[in-house]
């Protein structure tokens, strides 16, 4: 499955789009097997944000006045959510139920525009997809100023080492996300441009292998809840407590591509329930994705 954004007369079409209440989260009680996967303190991750909203805003990756008007108007703009954009945020970055799809667009907006050869040269450049501009992952970028491929691959935020581009390649060919068949080097789509993204801050910032794929799953988990809840339950039947998996084998095409997915989500005794609202699969849904399995086209 390859997303592509849908155009009409020339333009891409983001008319269908969900609107989602600020304090969907707060009116929903969580079972204890919801809060071992998306704990409600939220996760740390093992990297520190700094300026780079300001730099993201400096350069025209991210329109600071489209980003800001999209959460104000919505009325959930969190508490933080100004620092990460506009400010210096000198402590770890921590992802939660409320912010999850804020975090989200951050390192959409990052993961498209830093240089990487992985968006040189892997799949988004095969000529048999009609090109990069193409996919949900860059034309679905609508909060950049200008055309988002003008900001496509073209900044410098980090200078990773060989090694450090060679630990982000080798991760990302194992990372899935269950609104596809791919893994995080052919990011096609926003969840796979911002796992990109992040695997490139945790690279510069010295994070090693197995810490990279932890946090690339609790990330997941809060971007598709109910995949990754409904995940668990397939493993505690086989005797596997969540804190016991392995993230690399879950983060996998077994577990977590769109086909892995489905076949486990037939074999699982409880899946997990929707919890959020919107596919998360463009900007203006800014929302953790809801149901693994929905498509990331626009």
């Amino acid at each position: 499955m390859i997303s592509t954004a849908i155009f009409i007369n020339g333009r891409v079409d983001n008319s269908v789009r969900t609107s989602v209440s600020a304090d969907t989260e707060s009116v929903l009680e969580f079972s204890a097997e919801e809060e071992t996967v998306l704990p409600s303190v939220g996760v740390e991750l093992p990297v520190v944000w700094g300026d780079l909203g300001q730099k993201l805003v400096s350069v025209g990756a991210i329109d600071r006045k489209k980003f800001d008007d999209l959460y104000r108007e919505r009325g959930n703009f969190g508490k933080g959510f100004d620092e990460l954009l506009n400010g210096k945020a000198e402590s770890r970055l921590k992802i939660n139920r409320e912010n999850a799809g804020y975090l989200l667009n951050l390192l959409w907006a990052l993961g498209l525009s830093s240089k990487n050869p992985v968006l040189d040269e892997g799949d988004m450049r095969n000529p048999r997809y009609g090109g990069a501009e193409r996919f949900a992952s860059t034309a679905g970028w609508t909060l950049a100023l200008g055309n988002p491929m003008d900001h496509y691959s073209a900044h410098k935020f980090f200078s990773l080492t060989a090694e450090q581009q060679a630990l982000v390649v080798k991760v990302a060919k194992n990372i899935y996300r269950p609104c596809c068949n791919n893994s995080t080097y052919f990011p096609d789509c926003n969840h796979g441009m911002a796992m990109l993204g992040l695997l490139q801050l945790m690279a510069s910032q010295g994070v090693g292998e197995r810490e990279m794929y932890k946090t690339a799953l609790a990330v997941n988990s809060y971007w598709f809840p109910e995949t990754y809840i409904t995940i668990a339950s397939y493993m505690k039947a086989k005797g596997i407590e969540w804190k016991d998996v392995d993230p690399k084998d879950v983060l996998g095409s077994d577990y977590s591509s769109a086909s892995g997915y489905a076949r486990v989500s037939a074999e699982a005794p409880i899946r997990g329930r929707q919890i959020g609202g919107g596919s998360g699969c463009s900007v203006g849904e800014g929302a953790p994705a809801s149901n693994g399995g929905v498509g990331c086209s626009i």
